[in-house]
């Protein structure tokens, strides 16, 4: 009965958005007050709806109800309860709804967070995300059905959950992903409602801001967890491997940093207008375009959900919709919002341009190595492959020139600048970023050119951002009177781009200096790696809730002095007879020691193990999580919070014909 009342909810959801993209939209075209006015609560009432489906498809699987589909295929009577709940977005249709129901979050959200908005404004926004939602709903209901039963008769324990996704990884990564892709629906939204109007200034960048912040934000925590997961569960030391469908989440979140920079220019100067509005459709369709490449079968990978062509058909004709209807609406509506205000070439502006032109670059140079195999493989062709030397070869080089001009960003002017000044602002820094180059490498076992290089660009925009931090402060009648005054806007893009240098030095401090190990080791064998001694004291069974394990005990000395213990598994899980290696990492800031099993040989208790000393990894993900918070620190500033009375009466005056 459960399920039947959850895909009876889904299907008053799907009406309930379709009344929400037409009407409010009618309402704006005709401009009838009380049309426009239902859009908020319609948008409440579709997650009222959305939420009660997916409580009813959590409790199938918390309740092993076998006779769902989707539970039998995906979980498993032994399973741990949390898993047995995160394995509802463990598969295609569970995802899917995932999705909707952070769709349909992100439309409440907007319903009851924007009363500054005109309420013809609000209503577009909130009709054009009701249309997004009859899309996705749609896909669900009538390919994917999530409450499928199972006729005749339901297994009695359930197939299981892949034992890769049982890991707390699941329970965090995809949702964050989720709203991180989805997020960029807000910015959609505002864009398409902008051009239906035909009017953009700086109050709809200030409107349309914090909500992209917000979703860029969660899309980059989503993306280092990813990273992490991968770093840690799959057993090979690796965080990043260029594959489809990371590739999938990394081409909005590029797209969506290049929107940032360009929705700052239009609210503070009114420029970029044009091209910000093509940002916004263009990181959005990227999103589309992941959701088809994971859900469509063309791509082969582990992060893969379907393999059914007529799912992929759905979402490409709904890929298509999207996108082909955002850009004829632009073709036509672009020229009445482009900006008419000058710039210097040498000036703040020119700047972001620069970054905008490096990331859009970086955006395509991805997504055409991503596409590459799949088209020449539909033009006959054969099979190509696209991997790590490629992306590694066309990306690194396209953020190595990025970097200088991030450290001129902060110190540089609006309207215009000059050379001279950047000189004399920035001089100091720069003698100090290349003696940090000169030295840092220096404390490794040996120098390396391009943890140099990494160094320098790095300290060249930590120290930029600290000098144009003291140039803010030091006014002031205190230091910390100074910084109090300081606007979250700046600390996010402080932040942010603190982050970012941080990633820069992981990144290539770790693929430089990393060291690993694949050798064959038994029970009292010791291996030096970097300076720290592993010794192998014995092979142990262990039994999980729902697996069982050999499980080897390390200790790691270094200096004769006990450093950590690990003690990496091989899984074998009882419903499929899956196994699975459970990597052991010891952690730090500055280095990883990390241990991963791979398969008996020999009769003598002998392992293939392998040893990894990572330097510097965790680098990445602090600059990662650095870079959401700052994001989210951005999103509080109050200016995307005051105006409100100005707000109404621009709306009043669009109401009249203004």
């Amino acid at each position: 009965m459960i399920p039947e009342i959850g895909h009876f909810a889904l299907i008053l959801a799907l009406c309930l958005a379709v009344i929400l993209a037409v009407v409010p939209a009618w309402g704006a075209w005709q401009r009838n007050t009380a049309a426009m006015a239902v859009a908020p609560g319609l948008a409440i009432g579709l997650l009222v709806f959305v939420g009660i489906s997916f409580t009813c498809l959590s409790i199938a699987f918390l309740q092993d109800d076998f006779s769902v589909k989707v539970v039998a295929a995906n979980s498993n009577s032994l399973l741990p309860p949390i898993y047995k709940f995160s394995a509802l977005w463990g598969n295609h249709e569970g995802s899917l709804l995932l999705w909707a129901l952070i769709l349909c979050l992100w439309t409440s959200a907007v319903a009851l967070f924007s009363s500054q908005l005109p309420l013809l404004v609000l209503s577009r926004v909130l009709s054009v995300m009701g249309a997004v939602g009859v899309g996705f709903i749609s896909f669900s209901l009538l390919t994917s059905n999530p409450f499928e039963r199972l006729l005749p008769g339901a297994p009695a324990d359930g197939n299981d959950l892949n034992p890769l996704l049982q890991d707390p990884g699941l329970i965090i990564h995809p949702p964050l992903l989720y709203m991180g892709y989805v997020g960029f629906s807000v910015a959609f939204a505002f864009a398409i409602a902008a051009l239906l109007g035909g009017r953009l200034d700086a109050s709809w960048a200030r409107w349309s801001r914090p909500w992209t912040n917000v979703a860029w934000g969660f899309l980059s925590l989503g993306i280092m967890l990813g990273s992490w997961w991968a770093y840690y569960e799959l057993g090979w030391g690796g965080w990043w491997f260029w594959d489809p469908v990371e590739n999938a989440s990394f081409m909005p979140w590029l797209a969506g940093t290049a929107l940032l920079h360009s929705l700052a220019v239009t609210e503070k100067r009114g420029l970029f207008k044009s091209w910000t509005l093509l940002l916004a459709i263009f990181a959005f369709s990227l999103s589309l375009l992941g959701t088809f490449m994971v859900r469509s079968g063309v791509l082969t990978s582990v992060h893969a959900f379907a393999t059914d062509p007529a799912r992929g058909l759905f979402i490409l004709l709904f890929l298509a919709v999207v996108v082909g209807g955002s850009l004829v609406l632009y073709a036509f509506r672009a020229p009445a919002v482009s900006s008419r205000v000058g710039f210097a070439w040498v000036s703040r502006e020119t700047l972001l341009l620069l970054n905008n032109v490096f990331f859009l670059v970086a955006t395509l140079t991805v997504l055409f190595g991503t596409l590459f195999p799949l088209i020449m493989d539909a033009l006959g062709q054969g099979k190509y492959s696209v991997g790590p030397p490629y992306f590694n070869a066309v990306f690194v080089p396209l953020m190595a020139l990025l970097v200088p001009f991030m450290g001129l960003g902060p110190v540089s002017r609006w309207k215009s600048d000059s050379p001279q000044r950047w000189r004399a602002e920035l001089g100091v820094p720069a003698v100090a970023a290349l003696i940090c180059g000169v030295t840092f490498p220096l404390l490794g076992e040996h120098y390396n050119t391009w943890v140099a290089l990494a160094v320098v660009l790095s300290a060249w925009l930590v120290l930029g951002l600290l000098k144009d931090l003291w140039y803010r402060v030091r006014s002031a009648a205190s230091l910390t009177r100074g910084l109090r005054r300081v606007t979250p806007s700046y600390w996010g893009m402080f932040l942010a781009h603190l982050g970012f240098a941080a990633c820069v030095t992981g990144i290539v401090a770790t693929s430089q200096y990393n060291i690993e190990h694949d050798l064959k080791m038994s029970p009292g064998d010791s291996k030096v790696l970097a300076g720290y001694e592993f010794h192998f004291i014995e092979l142990a069974p262990v039994r999980g809730p729902n697996f069982v394990a050999d499980e080897a005990r390390f200790e790691v000395l270094r200096d004769g002095q006990l450093v950590a213990s690990l003690a990496p598994q091989k899984r074998r899980y009882l419903a499929t007879g899956s196994v699975m290696t459970e990597a052991a990492i010891d952690a730090g800031l500055f280095r990883d020691l990390y241990v991963a099993m791979g398969e008996p040989i020999g009769q003598d208790g002998a392992w293939a193990m392998r040893l990894h000393y990572k330097p510097m990894v965790r680098w990445m993900w602090l600059g990662a999580i650095l870079m959401g918070l700052g994001a989210f620190t951005t999103a509080l500033d109050k200016r995307y919070r005051r105006q409100r009375s100005a707000a109404r009466v621009s709306g009043r005056e669009a109401l009249h014909g203004a």
